[in-house]
């Protein structure tokens, strides 16, 4: 099952954290909630961005609000953070972009990597500062019955081109823009070999984060509040086994 997203022309804002310390590298940010993805991952911390349903019941902060923000935040705040959901499928995105960096901040774009064609955009008019790319699982198919399957795809809910993630990954290792790669872990969806054949995929790259599973918050498939973590001990086991592959890696 796919899911499209409908591309408007005008700019969804969703949510607003006023800052953070945490989601911009190094930077001191706020954090700016696009609506809308298409992807269904089912430990999604934010179902109420994704699902149709819950969207229309979702707060809603308009764009001259937002940069009434940014303009009293001036001096302040060092950047802003554009994330959602999925921030790529919207018509808007440069143009948003264009307006916060005229203001003199800088912008970090968090990406599921299956809009290639936003990022080389966004990339060639110089409007992102910073990338993070979700990799959700392997960049592998595989074929039973002449029928194709990925982890990719038990991953996100949904069937993925995986050739469109591929493209994303080398845009933005070849962009000149800083950036990282991610990948929330899920004992019920990863074993070790994935996540080293995910370090493989994506390897050289300069840095790679772990990110563990939380359960704390609200996800889009409530079964998944019943998974337990991995231990942080083995966490650090396989960071130790894929550091040589990255300039470096972190836990999260």
């Amino acid at each position: 099952m796919s899911y499209r997203l409908q591309v408007t022309s005008f700019m969804i804002l969703g949510g607003l954290q006023k800052t953070t310390l945490i989601d911009y590298p190094g930077k001191i940010a706020c954090t700016v909630f696009l609506l809308g993805c298409n992807f269904r991952c089912p430990f999604c911390y934010s179902p109420e961005l994704v699902l149709p349903e819950r969207i229309k019941d979702q707060p809603k902060i308009s764009e001259k609000d937002f940069f009434k923000f940014l303009k009293r935040k001036k001096g302040l705040l060092e950047g802003v953070v554009i994330c959602g959901s999925e921030p790529t499928f919207q018509s808007e995105l440069p143009e948003f972009c264009r307006k916060i960096k005229s203001q003199g901040f800088l912008v970090k774009i968090d990406t599921n990597g299956s809009n290639p064609e936003m990022l080389e955009k966004l990339i060639k008019e110089k409007l992102v500062d910073y990338f993070a790319l979700d990799i959700k699982a392997p960049l592998r198919q595989f074929s039973i019955f002449n029928y194709q399957f990925s982890k990719y795809d038990k991953a996100t809910g949904v069937k993925v081109d995986l050739e469109k993630i591929k493209e994303s990954i080398k845009i933005i290792k070849n962009s000149g823009v800083d950036y990282e790669f991610r990948t929330t872990l899920i004992p019920a969806i990863h074993t070790k070999e994935d996540i080293l054949q995910i370090a493989r995929d994506i390897s050289p790259a300069k840095k790679f984060y772990l990110q563990n599973f939380n359960t704390t918050k609200p996800l889009l498939n409530p079964l998944f509040q019943k998974i337990k973590p991995y231990d942080e001990e083995y966490l650090l086991e396989i960071k130790k086994e894929i550091e040589s592959f990255f300039e470096e890696v972190g836990i999260r």
